[in-house]
């Protein structure tokens, strides 16, 4: 059945599957720099980990010092005594070279940051180690802090890869929308599949019911209706008959048609969206890590501190100690803590937010979540259900129940989404079950049946021009009053005669309500922008007290809307699930997929809800709040520490015999790092479920 566009479209919900697409695997490091020594992928974190971590827990139990802490003799074992120095030196290379790369990248970028300070560390107690090893000097050897820094560090940039995901780009998932092939319309009308590549402007392509249009073209042969939600947003499959134009990328929800192709490739609709959503990304700012400043910070403080330590003993005339004063200030001045204290946390947040049905998939998105000023939700499949219900019925000379089980029984052979919806109406009800006879669906009109001895019609006002007939004064007024709040009208005819009416609207979700309620409550504005009709979204935004509407927006039009309020000095938050969402969370600050929304949508938002509640935005606010607390209470105890051991490793207390020996400063940046680790399991306690409950 297909029902006429118009007051009588529906919604089309996607009919088709969808198919599996092949996921490109993507790792990325989002430090700020982005240097090259930063870009390696997940895996190979994890894999030197393992390695380095094996080695490391050789390295300790033969460790001379650990032995002396603890009572215990290692295995007297041949070459026992350069266990320690061969594996550490494997450690450094294998596991550390990751870092000693990045530091350069960053010296020759001049901005030094957390990778710069560990290579400088780890470089410093190995040169260390190794020239105590040769008997050039005395009492520095690291081997065991050295394979345990490299380590820890290996261990922080994995879990915070792992953090971030891999996922298929946005821009893929785009391209994924348009089909492989095309059946194209020969001179002789033969029809060829051919690849989508083949096709040119003025080609004649068949497009089948439930299949993808190939390119933007328009309508030479036949009509139908065509869902193109995924692209406009609009909540009803789109009738187009002959001479109307039709974009890449919708699928045809009704009878075959034939399109002359006007546009393929990089001239398309889709391909406009494309290069929306590659420039939001390029141009989305990238805010510099809380951990980098501090590291930054701290590089300059631990050279400068090593500089005057070294100047300071040389004038004492005391040589010995320069050398070993000024190399423990640099090891000790080390990030084991600082390097976890932001992984850390975002692994523990990522993953209780994940059981809470919400997926981090960039960190810095979750981040900028608490100082978000507006939330701009997309109407349907996000505040609505992207679901038409019956919300009204209207009778002449019939009871409301009679008019169901007759409509019930014309639309029962339907699939058409308005038909499911009076099927579901006159289930609710207990309307008698009646079966129908010689079924006909009438083009972009209805349909019809014989039921109960009766013709029964269903369709919208074109039905009704068709059949010469006009809405009787008994239902004007309440068929005026649906029209006005964009309801889409539905009148059923019983032998000619019209019986009742029937309003159906995109069901308001029940959370929705709440959701807004509780961002109010934040005294976040909260904006809804969607490419239906103006009278369907200012009756929407009224049933939801919604400060600010856009409606029948374009995809560009959305991006301009978060780029106006940006300009206007607003953070925004964008809540969406279709492709003309995808512009708009990618230029956002914050971008929140709905998860039962498509690919695209998914893949431009940092941050998706795996359900369709969009209440779960102010769990994510919950989260993104005590996530930055947990942030600023380890970065501020791990630069504490360094704040407190470096003068002591300098020698600032020597004059009355308080000196930090480097093994102690080890031990120190270890209890350091521990504090760390359990500060950040107390994030576990957070409760995310009452942020997604009533206000």
């Amino acid at each position: 059945m297909i029902h006429e566009h118009g007051a009588s479209a529906a919604h089309g919900h996607d009919e088709h599957a969808h198919d599996e697409h092949a996921r490109d695997e993507r790792a990325h490091d989002e430090h700020a720099h982005d240097t090259p020594g930063h870009g390696d992928h997940a895996a190979m974190f994890r894999d030197r980990f393992w390695v380095t971590l094996a080695l490391t827990l050789v390295i300790v139990w033969f460790s001379e010092t650990v032995q002396g802490w603890f009572g215990y003799g290692a295995p007297d074992v041949p070459g026992a005594d350069w266990i320690p120095a061969i594996g550490g030196t494997v450690v450094f290379v294998y596991g550390g070279r990751v870092f000693v790369e990045g530091g350069l990248s960053e010296a020759r970028q001049r901005k030094p940051g957390m990778m710069l300070l560990i290579s400088l560390a780890i470089t410093v107690a190995f040169v260390a180690s190794w020239l105590t090893e040769l008997g050039a000097i005395e009492d520095l050897d690291f081997w065991w802090e050295l394979a345990a820094l490299v380590t820890v560090m290996l261990l922080g940039h994995w879990q915070e890869m792992r953090a971030i995901g891999q996922a298929r780009g946005a821009l893929a998932a785009l391209a994924e929308l348009l089909p492989d092939v095309a059946e194209r319309v020969g001179p002789g009308g033969e029809i060829a599949t051919v690849s989508i590549s083949e096709l040119a402007a003025g080609d004649v392509v068949l497009v089948r019911p439930g299949a993808r249009v190939p390119a933007d073209g328009h309508v030479i042969e036949g009509a139908g209706e065509f869902d193109e939600s995924m692209l406009t947003g609009e909540s009803r499959p789109v009738f187009h008959e002959i001479g109307e134009r039709v974009v890449a990328g919708s699928v045809a929800a009704g009878s075959a048609v034939r399109l002359q192709v006007d546009a393929v490739g990089d001239d398309t609709a889709l391909a406009g969206i494309q290069r929306l959503v590659a420039e939001a990304q390029s141009s989305t700012s990238r805010t510099q890590r809380l951990a980098d400043r501090a590291a930054a910070w701290l590089f300059a403080v631990a050279t400068s501190s090593a500089l005057v330590t070294t100047i300071v003993w040389l004038l004492l005339d005391q040589p010995a100690n320069a050398v070993a004063r000024s190399v423990t200030v640099l090891v000790i001045a080390c990030p084991h803590a600082l390097g976890l204290a932001i992984p850390l946390v975002v692994s523990i947040s990522t993953g209780k937010s994940a059981r809470a049905g919400i997926l981090v998939k960039d960190r810095l998105t979750l981040e900028r979540v608490r100082t978000v000023d507006a939330v701009l939700f997309d109407k349907t499949g996000t505040l609505t259900a992207g679901e038409h219900v019956v919300t009204d019925v209207a009778t002449i000379g019939m009871a409301t129940n009679r008019v169901l089980a007759l409509a019930r029984a014309v639309e029962l052979d339907s699939e058409h989404p308005l038909g499911r919806a009076i099927i579901r109406k006159a289930d609710a009800a207990d309307a008698e079950r009646l079966t129908a006879s010689d079924f006909d669906a009438m083009t972009g009109r209805g349909v019809s049946a014989r039921v109960d001895g009766q013709v029964v019609a269903v369709g919208g006002p074109a039905l009704l021009r068709e059949l010469g007939l006009a809405a009787p004064a008994e239902l004007t007024a309440s068929i005026d009053q649906w029209e006005r709040r964009g309801a889409a009208v539905l009148n059923i005819v019983v032998d000619g005669e019209i019986a009742g009416a029937f309003a159906l609207e995109d069901r308001i979700r029940d959370e929705s309500r709440q959701a807004v309620d509780g961002l109010h409550a934040l005294g976040i504005q909260v904006v809804m922008i969607t490419g239906d009709s103006q009278a369907v979204a200012d009756h929407v935004a009224a049933e939801l007290g919604i400060d600010r509407v856009h409606a029948e927006v374009l995809p560009e039009d959305k991006d301009d809307v978060v780029r106006s309020l940006q300009a206007a000095g607003l953070s925004v938050a964008m809540v969406g699930d279709g492709v003309n969402d995808a512009p708009a969370l990618a230029r956002a600050d914050a971008g929140i997929a709905i998860g039962a929304g498509t690919d695209v949508a998914i893949e431009s938002a940092g941050i998706v809800l795996a359900s369709d509640d969009p209440r779960g935005v102010l769990a994510v606010m919950r989260l993104s709040r005590a996530t930055y607390r947990k942030m600023l209470q380890n970065l501020a105890w791990a630069t504490g520490y360094n704040v407190f051991a470096i003068p002591l490793a300098a020698g600032v207390l020597a004059p009355i015999g308080l000196v930090l020996a480097p093994a102690l400063g080890a031990a120190l940046m270890s209890l350091s790092t521990i504090i760390v680790a359990l500060n950040a399991q107390l994030l576990r306690r957070l409760d995310l479920t009452s942020a997604a409950a009533p206000a």
